[in-house]
């Protein structure tokens, strides 16, 4: 069974926008002021060798706008060397590949390809799909590349119809760029009192 991670990076009041191509957002590429080798290499680590992509159609799209021609370098060879398995309901349109098939119930696509074996299933953007993973109970994993800033606007991680859930903390590594890698696992519902 794959176990299904979600990687973002997010400022501290939650935002995980990166690009005015998803909307008007005025704060292109924020995260380039805090990047350093080591940060980089955790990153990479929390990716792993090898990794297939869960991806919304809107990230994939903006995606597929870029990666394919970048040449070279880990974060480029990982993501155009990987699986892309996208919630789409025109799967015909999708040229940036390998692609894998959802079929057109998507959540038992993601139900079905997470019971196979094989390398993990990273969630990257995709904040619409991220929240829908969330509420369904599907994911194992979720790592924040946090950044001390605040945005104020832009897409937000967390939405507010996703149920209340509990996480247990994995790691946690601070760089003196002020970055923190921090993983969680999925517990389950939130317990109160």
């Amino acid at each position: 069974m794959r176990k299904l991670k979600i990687i973002e990076h997010i400022s501290l009041d939650g935002v995980i926008q990166h690009s005015a191509d998803d909307g008007d957002f005025p704060y292109s590429d924020w995260t380039a002021p805090y990047r350093t080798p080591a940060g980089r290499d955790a990153i990479l680590a929390a990716y792993g060798e090898s990794f297939d992509l869960l991806l919304g159609r809107r990230t994939y799209d903006l995606w597929a706008g870029y990666w394919p021609k970048v040449k070279g370098g880990p974060f480029a060879d990982g993501l155009n060397a990987a699986r892309k398995y996208v919630a789409t309901h025109r799967p015909e349109s999708l040229g940036w590949g390998p692609v894998g098939d959802l079929g057109t119930d998507v959540m038992a696509g993601i139900r079905r390809v997470k019971s196979t074996d094989g390398p993990d299933l990273i969630v990257w953007g995709s904040s619409t799909l991220t929240s829908v993973l969330l509420d369904q109970g599907l994911v194992d994993e979720v790592v924040l590349a946090v950044y001390p800033l605040l945005l104020g606007r832009g897409k937000r991680f967390f939405s507010d119809s996703v149920d209340p859930r509990e996480l247990a903390l994995v790691s946690n590594q601070a760089f003196p760029s002020g970055l923190i890698l921090t993983t969680y696992k999925f517990v389950g519902p939130l317990k109160t009192g």
